[in-house]
């Protein structure tokens, strides 16, 4: 049921911070009085937990749920949009390959060497031409839809105050923390903790039962949160009105059923944000469709305002590149370019013509790419390799945990796939099931 999933929540954050400190143990319930006595077993289920990094014959969990997710799309559609069988697909790609080669020897731009960027005109017009419509993600507590970041932040606020009835208490500290800027929700965060440290601590001082709903600190600290009043509700308070100025009382009576303060006053400094996922946003490309180059707003860590002068700026930079520049220079104008993305949009093109497509976190590691491109093959245990344009071909183990910002593979790059060592041999690449979600956009 749904209260269950706040519970939950904080368990699984204890059972987290258990981990990092080398004590993991059984869970407990959050009102229980103490944790059960440590088991033999404890050791093995700790190593059981630890990360291993995924082996070329093993995938994450993440790289098999972004293509799940690009499938659980393709059910959705109309599959009368397109002609989906596969050899119309391979057809419709070799006649493509031709046009680009043609397009190369007479000295024409091709679709890969396009870089993304944020182009003027009218934003229906701006939309058709983007390379990805937007950036999305997952809230595997919340539900199984993929949307943008501001709809689910609407999701989580709604979830949450649809659960203060069954859970006003724990569900009260996700609010302060999910629903308020992150700096008003930890000056409230601390102030409330220390309300709460002083009752337990000094349970016959009646100076901290009793808070002024009019003094400044409360107003500028607590009553600005959303999520603040119905956690000093739940905590015990109660507003009474003394010499005609409103008032918070204290008592143990009114404590919220099946918590305590020791229990509130956890779990309100464990409370983080809900996890969403960045969903990888799967497409499979024709040559044809990775014309589409420009990238749309979510990309960016910048207003659209801010672009259109950053493209001016850049006109005014492109006059003056006969000047000799320092390797400094040139590094300091790089380091400015990368610094405006959030989002990193890596297109992989096989030997057979297609193209792969995700979207990732500039600070997410190589790793991660090449999990994606494995979860997608159709021998996923197989040897490969991703070269970029250049021919720099990516196969130092240590570029596997250096991130997409330091390789500077932001905010597009197209890689050529190639099999290796054993497996050069293989002339399949995508599997049948994501070669079906090509189609016509």
């Amino acid at each position: 049921m749904a209260p269950s999933k706040i519970k939950n929540f904080f368990l699984r954050k204890k059972a987290e911070a258990k981990l990092k400190l080398g004590v993991a143990g059984p869970g407990r319930k959050l009102n229980s009085d103490a944790p059960p006595p440590p088991s033999s077993k404890a050791s093995s289920s700790k190593q059981k937990d630890a990360y291993v990094p995924p082996k070329r014959n093993e995938l994450s969990a993440e790289a098999k749920a972004a293509a799940n997710a690009a499938l659980a799309r393709f059910e959705g559609k109309d599959k009368k949009e397109f002609n989906t069988s596969l050899a119309a697909i391979r057809a419709q790609v070799r006649k493509e390959l031709e046009a680009e080669k043609k397009a190369k020897e007479g000295g024409g731009p091709t679709g890969a060497e396009q870089e993304g960027s944020a182009e003027d005109g009218t934003a229906q017009e701006a939309r058709k031409d983007y390379a990805v419509q937007g950036v999305f993600f997952r809230c595997p507590m919340i539900g199984d839809e993929i949307l943008p970041y501001k709809e689910w932040k609407g999701r989580i606020k709604e979830f949450l105050y649809e659960q203060l009835a069954a859970d006003r208490g724990l569900t009260a500290c996700l609010i302060i923390y999910n629903c308020n800027p992150k700096d008003r929700a930890e000056v409230c965060i601390e102030t409330l903790s220390k309300c709460i440290e002083n009752i337990i601590n000094n349970p016959t001082e009646e100076k901290y039962k009793k808070i002024r709903m009019t003094n400044r600190m409360f107003c500028d600290k607590i009553k600005v949160c959303e999520g603040s009043l119905d956690f000093l509700h739940a905590a015990g308070f109660a507003e009474i009105e003394l010499d005609g100025e409103p008032h918070l009382i204290w008592s143990e009576d009114n404590i919220d059923p099946e918590c305590s303060l020791e229990v509130l006053l956890e779990a309100l400094k464990a409370a983080e944000p809900i996890p969403v996922e960045l969903d990888r946003n799967l497409q499979v490309l024709l040559p044809s469709q990775v014309k589409r180059s420009n990238l749309p707003p979510d990309f960016f860590r910048i207003s659209p305002e801010e672009i259109k002068r950053e493209q001016q700026l850049r006109t005014e930079a492109l006059e003056q590149a006969q000047i000799l520049k320092t390797k400094a220079m040139r590094e300091k104008e790089e380091l400015r370019t990368i610094n405006r993305y959030k989002f990193s949009l890596i297109r992989v093109r096989f030997p057979n013509g297609v193209y792969l497509q995700g979207t990732f976190n500039v600070y997410e590691k190589f790793g991660q790419v090449c999990e994606f491109v494995q979860s997608c093959l159709m021998h996923e245990s197989a040897d490969f390799a991703l070269v970029s344009p250049g021919g720099l071909k990516y196969d130092d183990p240590d570029d596997l945990d250096r991130s997409l910002y330091d390789l500077r593979l932001v905010p597009t790059v197209v890689f050529n796939f190639c099999y290796e060592n054993e497996s050069k041999s293989l002339t399949d690449f995508l599997k049948e099931e994501l070669m079906l979600l090509i189609q016509s956009f």
